[in-house]
């Protein structure tokens, strides 16, 4: 015997609503109430139309300095951006960073809607500092970037940059 035989059945009677047949359009829907009875505002941000606009309006040219969290010596560092590419909502960033006086190439992503960086070295460091296999991530474009590196023997650093104003700025044409 099933778990159902010798039980009762009610039949369930659903009170018939009438039905609307027109659309109702987001527009005509009740605003959303928070932030303490104020109706929420919509926050328009397009994170490809960014990752554009940073192409065109990133400066090309940073410095700054490295101090690592352990032992080693602070350096004067000097970021040059040859190539900037829109991906979506990433933006494919290449170019050179000179630590001290060692030049690497270096190669990364920056992210439009979140403004997280990832910077990879292309190249071996002379220092013990940033080793092969690390990286530079910064939560803050390029203005604070941590070095991230390959084993927990190393604590790693902080990149402090700026944008370099002793650069001529770009010229545009007006039309």
């Amino acid at each position: 015997m099933g778990p159902l035989d010798g039980a009762t059945v009610i039949p369930l009677l659903l009170a018939a609503l009438p039905l609307s047949t027109e659309p109702v359009a987001p527009s005509q829907s009740t605003p959303l109430q928070e932030n303490f009875g104020m109706a929420a505002t919509v926050r328009q941000f397009d994170p490809l139309a960014r990752a554009q606009q940073l192409v065109q309006d990133l400066p090309r040219s940073w410095s700054g300095s490295y101090t690592p969290f352990g032992p080693g010596e602070a350096a004067n560092v000097r970021l040059t951006l040859s190539s900037l590419k829109a991906l979506g909502q990433m933006v494919d960033v290449r170019g050179e960073i000179t630590l001290g006086s060692t030049t690497i190439p270096v190669q990364g992503n920056l992210n439009a809607a979140s403004d997280q960086l990832d910077l990879l070295l292309l190249g071996d460091y002379p220092g013990s500092d940033l080793q092969s296999g690390g990286y530079f991530n910064g939560l803050q474009g390029f203005t604070l970037v941590g070095w991230s590196a390959p084993r927990l023997t190393n604590p790693g650093g902080q990149l402090v940059m700026t944008p370099d104003t002793t650069a001529a700025p770009a010229i545009r044409g007006f039309w």
